[in-house]
C-alpha cells in the first residue's frame, strides 16, 4: 500500500480528521491536545513541550530545580524578597532582547490569567539590571518552581495584544513557529539565534488529533515519528512492531476520581469509603490499563517527598463497602439500588476521551458500585465540563488524571486543589488542619512530618478517590533516536532527537 493511498485510508477512516503530510526531514509530533490558541493560559503547555517557549526556572528528570532562562535566584532572610538573575544574551524569535522589562511584562500578564501565579501572594515584580526582583507578602518558599510551570512562559512584548491577550507566540526557545492552524496544527523550525544547543532535526511539527484511533494509525504507518496518548490496545499491538518503539515511564499523575462532598449523597466520608472500597484497583491496572499495579494513595512514588509509605493502603474490600453504607441508613431496593428517604443512590461520573483509558476505566467503575448497589451513569464529554460543573455545583463526580509535575514542587498543584479552590481538585470540602499544615509547608515551614499527616488527612476524608498512578507511554518510529520521555511532561524533548543512520 502506498504512503499516500494510506493517508487517505486513514482520513477516511476517521471521519475525514486531518493526517499529517509526510516530510522526510520534518520530524512530525502527534497527541490529543488541541491548540486552542496563541495563548498561554490555555495551550501554553504544547509551546513548552515544543521547544518554542522557556520559563525562568526548569526542572530535570528527578524534578529538582535547574537553571532556565534564570541563571540563578536568590531569597532575602524573611523570605519576602527573590532577585533572579537573568541569562545574557538571550533574544526573542522577532530579535528583540529578553530583557528584565520584557520579563516582567510576561509575568505580570501571566499573573493576571488564571493560573498559579494568580494566587500566589505577589505584591509586585520589578525590572532590574539584568535581574528581576519578586516581592511577597508572606513567604513562599516554593515561588522558583512556580516559575517553571508553562503558564508561566517568557514571551515577547510582540505576543500580546493591548489588553494582555495572547496573540502570537514569540519565545526563546530551539524553535520558533512558522505557522500555526488552530486548534489543530503548528509548524516550527530550528531558530538560529538560540542560546543553548542547536536542534539536530531542523523542521518539525505538532497536530492536535483527537481520536486515539487515528493516532494509533498514524504511528503504526509511519505518519508521525512521535505519537502520545494512546490507549492500551494500541500500545499492546504497536509493542509487537519491528519500526515502532514504545515507551514508557511512571510519572507523578494520578487517575482518580473527583467527588463533590457537598452531595447529599457523599457528604459524609463513610460514603466516599463506601466508594473507595468498591473500587477494583488492581483489576483495573492490570486489565485495562496494562500497569503493574493501582493506586494504594493519592500520591505516587515519583513523588517522592509526599509518597508516604506509613499509609494504610487502600483496599478492595466490597462487604466492608456495604456494612459503612448500611450505617448511613441505606437500605437495598427491589432492584439492588440503595435507597434512604425515599431517594436512590443514583449519580453521574463525568469524563472525558481525551485520554482514551478514562472512558474504559469509567465503564469499569459502573459495574463495581453496582455491586455495594450505587447505580452510576457515566457521562463521556468535553473535558471542560469538570471545571464548568466545579464551579456552577452541578458535577457529582469526576473521573480524571491530575499531574503534580506542572508546578514541579507538587506543593503548588495541592494547594490550588485542595486549599485554594482549583477545579481540578476538592470540591466542597474543607479541613482546616490540612490547609494549616499546607501553608506552613508553602512557606518553608516543616518537612517530612508534616507532609505525612496531610497525605493521612487526604487518605482518611477522601475529599477525591484515587485509582492508578499514571505511566506515560510514547510511541516513537525508528527513522529517529535519542527520544526521551520527561517524567515531569515538561518538554517532549525534540532539540535532543536525530535522524537515525
Amino acid at each position: 500500500m502506498t504512503r499516500t493511498f494510506l493517508k487517505t485510508a486513514v482520513a477516511l477512516a476517521c471521519f475525514a480528521m486531518p493526517v499529517l503530510a509526510q516530510a522526510d526531514n520534518r520530524l512530525d509530533v502527534v497527541a490529543q491536545f488541541e491548540i486552542k490558541a496563541p495563548e498561554t493560559a490555555t495551550s501554553g503547555y504544547i509551546f513548552t513541550r515544543m521547544g518554542v517557549a522557556e520559563t525562568l526556572v526548569n526542572a530535570n528528570a528527578d524534578g529538582e530545580l535547574t537553571p532556565g532562562l534564570a541563571t540563578s535566584w536568590e531569597v532575602s532572610q524573611d523570605g519576602l524578597t527573590w532577585d533572579f538573575a537573568l541569562r545574557e544574551g538571550v533574544v526573542f524569535h522577532d530579535g528583540s532582547a529578553m530583557n528584565a522589562e520584557a520579563v516582567v511584562n510576561a509575568l505580570e500578564i501571566a499573573r493576571a490569567k488564571p493560573g498559579p501565579l494568580q494566587d500566589l501572594p505577589i505584591t509586585g515584580i520589578a525590572a532590574g539590571d539584568g535581574e528581576i526582583t519578586v516581592t511577597l507578602s508572606e513567604p513562599m518558599a516554593a515561588l522558583p518552581a512556580f516559575l517553571a510551570e508553562y503558564r508561566s512562559q517568557i514571551l515577547s512584548p510582540a505576543s500580546y495584544a493591548a489588553d494582555g491577550t495572547g496573540v502570537a507566540i514569540i519565545g526563546t526557545g530551539p524553535y520558533r513557529i512558522t505557522a500555526m492552524e488552530p486548534p489543530l496544527s503548528l509548524d516550527a523550525t530550528a531558530f538560529a539565534e538560540y542560546w543553548g544547543n542547536a536542534p539536530h532535526i531542523a523542521d518539525v511539527s505538532y497536530s492536535g488529533v483527537s481520536r486515539v484511533e487515528t493516532r494509533a494509525l498514524m504511528a503504526e504507518s509511519g505518519e508521525a515519528e512521535f505519537v502520545f496518548g494512546l490507549d492500551p490496545a494500541s500500545v499492546s499491538r504497536l509493542g509487537m512492531l519491528d519500526d515502532v518503539e514504545v515507551l514508557s515511564v511512571a510519572i507523578p499523575r494520578t487517575l482518580l476520581i473527583k467527588v463533590n462532598a457537598g452531595h447529599p449523597f457523599l457528604a459524609e466520608p463513610d460514603a466516599r469509603r463506601a466508594l473507595s472500597l468498591a473500587i477494583d484497583r488492581a483489576g483495573i491496572a492490570q486489565a485495562v490499563l496494562r500497569y503493574p499495579e493501582g493506586a494504594d494513595q493519592l500520591f505516587p512514588p515519583s513523588t517522592a517527598d509526599w509518597h508516604n509509605d506509613a499509609l494504610a493502603p487502600l483496599a478492595y474490600e466490597v462487604e466492608e463497602a456495604k456494612k459503612l453504607l448500611a450505617g448511613l441508613g441505606w437500605e437495598p431496593g427491589s432492584d439492588g439500588i440503595l435507597t434512604r428517604d425515599g431517594a436512590r443512590f443514583a449519580v453521574t461520573l463525568t469524563t472525558y476521551p481525551d485520554r482514551p483509558e478514562l472512558p474504559l476505566v469509567a465503564a469499569v467503575l459502573e459495574q463495581q458500585f453496582r455491586t455495594i448497589g450505587i447505580d452510576l451513569t457515566v457521562n463521556t464529554t468535553n473535558s471542560s465540563e469538570i471545571p464548568a460543573g466545579h464551579q456552577d455545583g452541578s458535577l457529582e463526580l469526576g473521573l480524571i488524571a491530575r499531574n503534580f509535575s506542572l508546578v514541579p514542587d507538587p506543593i503548588g498543584t495541592i494547594l490550588s486543589d485542595y486549599v485554594g479552590n482549583g477545579d481540578w481538585g476538592a470540591m466542597n470540602w474543607q479541613n482546616e488542619e490540612f490547609a494549616t499544615l499546607l501553608r506552613g509547608l508553602a512557606r518553608g515551614d516543616g518537612g517530612n512530618a508534616e507532609r505525612a499527616r496531610a497525605s493521612e488527612i487526604l487518605q482518611s476524608e477522601l475529599p477525591i478517590i484515587p485509582i492508578a498512578w499514571y505511566r506515560q507511554t510514547l510511541a516513537v518510529s525508528d527513522r529517529v533516536t535519542g527520544a526521551e520521555i520527561d517524567p515531569f511532561e515538561r518538554s517532549f524533548g525534540l532539540e535532543n532527537i536525530r535522524w537515525a543512520e
